[in-house]
């Protein structure tokens, strides 16, 4: 008698980013072509497998599930478990079983996904029954985050339940082999959401396809259309037309900050800038940012699209809707978040309407509800094409990070005040939001609330404690301690520093972190933001600093950067001859001196931010930041064609005078050199460049530490970025920069919840 072959029958646990991205499709087809009996649920923790049959089948399908996943799909683990008592049977074939609620939320909200190859070809088929249809969609690609209001990612749970499937698109969800299986916004013309084209009192003056044709010639015509997208609404007009461009700006009340530019595609964007390939791998990519590349100097953008700025911000269409609107012109358009300055985007009709009529001439948009506002994310190259992540967003966001160990109790880290995100840290995991905007503003500071509540609801979070910046006139920091829960204050340039680590999994142990940015509340009640923290045994210390300056007005002199370089010159001893240059009358330039020697609202700081503020206003480059670091992107911009030059200025090691650090940085011999001897001012900005990465250089062979960490918004100048890493590393050290969060402040709330995870929360300053 011949014995019967093995048998094998296992539970498979898979956590990652894993629901609302063809996940269960994709195991459903592999297991069938297997052989293996058995089903696939989603759950709460991600998706569960039980799968019997042939033992090397079964082992098969194991390696499948890591390493042959559905693109859009990112798995964190493959989990073998004995089949429970109470698990359902393997039974006679392979099925796709119902989600299953409750337990312990561990699986990640999958992030919106631009239009996929499949869809888009079926978009632009005319015997296609979705041809022309801007609401195409399948499990590789459309919304996912900005429509999902409960886990599992289910129908029932998304603003998609309030259209049900016409029996062709039931048909194809039901159907194993379609691409559409289990596809949850799946919709056609018949079923689905429909445009419609609206004045500002909301008068309906087409729908559908003739919407979009209307839409295409108000373009042609120069006039500001508001259009809702994926994540919120886009202020679009032709991108070539100057008045167009001038109107908006005035309408924004946005003076100088750059635009996003959408163009049809990648042909169309060469004839206006330099696309490297890695830049056009990532504007294809599946997160389909806005890439910063090189502007042409032949280019036909309108000269208001970017003033002064020889990058142009440019993304391609990520969705049909999009796609189908750019096809319909022949010139790129603006598509600027649609707000005003510095506010969240908008993302339904009524708030359109309240904060847009004035802005907009008319409306394109569409019924299908955004449960959360979603931004598009914003990428730059560094040399060597690294990507710095400046926005993370639509496409990255919420994606989840593992944490090296599990917390007691669910964590809220509340970020800081620019840039700001949220991020809910329970078990071993952290997840992040999209990025929501700066808090100055009532408006941003409502999102905040509810996008709190939104991930603690999705993630079934009942918070044990919240981590927040130090700063305690942080609006985020106010809302913390009004939570009523246990609070832990997190140092700000400590939080960039370990949002590093978390990233690339290092511990806290032979670590100097060089932490530049613009400001942030310093330990002894300064503004710090030129910082070299060092990491040794789980213990911070502040090893070096920049030497610090006076801000003459304080937050003025964030604006004006002659403030800035006035308080630089004052203690070089050039005070009386660059107020002159600058046109300050005796007697402005007399209060000025007597708020810096009295320390009048003239507070101390280190920043790097508004040392390059200074050094730009010293160079002739810029002296007014119309918009968050204006000046300093002139001084990259000027520096950046004589980067290969060998001058450097000069930026001592000494020896602090004052407590606070052992270290500091000298700025004082290189501002000399520019007050007495200036010359052309390009390449006195790549000296500075590369004086500053010298100095990086010098700290960190004092600090004996191995590895160095490079974060804070000063990173995000890719010339620094570059000429830091190249040096370190040349000089011997390990050099970790971030890769999937930003190094400005869209990462705080990421290093709050290492510092908790660590007990390591404040930065000691040495006797």
């Amino acid at each position: 008698m011949v014995a019967a072959p093995p048998i094998t029958d296992v539970l498979l646990r898979v956590r990652g980013t894993v629901q609302g991205v063809g996940y269960r499709p994709f195991v459903h087809r592999t297991a069938a072509d297997l052989g293996l009996r058995g089903w696939v649920i989603n759950d709460a923790e991600g998706v569960l497998i039980r799968a019997a049959g042939d033992p090397a089948r079964v082992d098969e399908l194991a390696a499948a599930l890591q390493h042959d996943a559905p693109p859009a799909a990112t798995v964190d683990c493959v989990d073998r478990l004995e089949p429970r008592p109470d698990s359902a049977p393997a039974g006679a074939g392979f099925t796709i079983g119902a989600s299953r609620s409750g337990g312990e939320i561990a699986t990640a909200i999958p992030a919106d996904l631009a239009l996929c190859a499949d869809c888009r070809r079926e978009l632009l088929d005319p015997a296609d029954r979705r041809h022309r249809y801007p609401f195409i969609n399948c499990t590789q690609c459309g919304p996912r985050y900005s429509l999902i209001e409960g886990l599992p990612y289910d129908r029932p749970h998304t603003t998609m339940r309030a259209f049900p499937m016409c029996q062709a698109c039931q048909r194809e969800y039901d159907d194993p082999a379609s691409r559409r299986f289990h596809a949850e916004p799946n919709a056609c013309p018949k079923c689905g959401p429909h445009l419609t084209l609206c004045d500002a009192g909301g008068q309906v003056l087409a729908e559908r396809d003739a919407a979009l044709r209307s839409a295409r010639t108000l373009l042609q015509g120069g006039l500001i259309l508001a259009v809702k997208g994926l994540g919120g609404y886009h202020l679009m007009c032709d991108a070539t037309n100057e008045g167009a461009v001038t109107a908006l700006r005035q309408r924004k009340h946005r003076d100088q900050k750059p635009l996003a530019v959408m163009f049809r595609g990648l042909v169309e964007l060469r004839a206006h800038a330099v696309v490297s390939p890695a830049a056009a791998a990532l504007l294809t990519s599946i997160q389909a940012p806005i890439v910063l590349v090189p502007r042409r100097p032949d280019a036909e953008l309108a000269a208001g699209v970017a003033p002064g700025n020889p990058w142009v911000g440019a993304l391609l269409p990520s969705t049909p809707l999009h796609l189908l609107l750019l096809a319909a012109v022949d010139f790129p358009v603006v598509a600027t978040s649609a707000n005003l300055s510095e506010e969240p985007i908008c993302t339904d009709k009524a708030e359109a309407r309240r904060r847009l009529t004035g802005i907009a001439d008319l409306f394109l948009e569409h019924d299908r509800p955004i449960a959360h506002p979603v931004d598009d994310s914003v990428v730059r190259l560094a040399t060597g094409d690294e990507p710095i992540l400046l926005r993370r967003a639509r496409g990255y966001a919420p994606a989840p990070f593992p944490l090296p160990g599990r917390l007691p109790g669910p964590l809220l880290c509340v970020g800081g005040q620019m840039k700001n995100t949220v991020g809910v840290a329970a078990g071993d995991r952290l997840v992040l939001s999209p990025h929501l905007g700066d808090l100055d503003n009532l408006a941003t500071q409502e999102v905040f609330v509810r996008t709190i509540a939104t991930l603690a609801q999705l993630h079934g979070a009942d918070f044990a404690a919240v981590a927040h910046d130090k700063h305690p006139a942080y609006a985020s920091t106010r809302h913390a301690q009004q939570l009523g829960l246990p609070c832990v204050a997190v140092q700000h340039h400590l939080a960039h520093v370990l949002a590093c680590l978390l990233e690339h999994h290092h511990p806290a142990d032979g670590v100097l972190g060089i932490a530049w940015d613009g400001t942030g509340y310093g330990e002894d009640g300064t503004v710090w933001g030129g910082e070299f923290i060092l990491l040794r045994q789980n213990h911070a210390e502040r090893f070096a600093r920049l030497r610090p300056f006076r801000l003459a007005g304080s937050e003025a002199a964030v604006r004006d950067a002659r403030r800035v370089a006035l308080g630089l010159a004052r203690e070089a001893g050039g005070f009386p001859a660059l107020a002159a240059r600058f046109n300050y009358s005796d007697r402005d330039a007399a209060v000025l001196s007597a708020m810096l020697a009295q320390q009048l609202n003239s507070p101390l700081c280190s920043s790097a931010g508004r040392l390059f503020d200074g050094f730009g206003a010293l160079l002739g480059l810029g002296e007014i930041n119309r918009f968050e670091g204006q000046v300093p992107l002139a001084v990259e911009a000027a520096a950046t064609p004589f980067a290969a030059d060998s001058r450097l200025l000069p930026f001592p090691i000494t020896r602090a005078v004052t407590p606070g650090a052992r270290l500091e940085v000298d700025w004082r011999p290189a501002v000399s050199e520019l007050l007495h001897l200036r010359g052309d001012a390009a390449a006195d900005a790549a000296a500075l460049h590369r004086g500053l990465v010298q100095a990086m250089v010098e700290v960190a062979r004092q600090a004996g530490a191995g590895t160095v960490v490079l974060t804070g918004g000063c990173f995000q100048n890719a010339l620094l970025h570059s000429l830091a890493t190249a040096a370190l590393t040349d000089a011997g050290f390990r050099v970790l920069v971030h890769r999937r969060l930003s190094p400005n402040d869209n990462s705080i709330a990421a290093g709050q919840a290492l510092a908790v995870l660590w007990n390591l929360t404040s930065v000691t300053l040495p006797n």
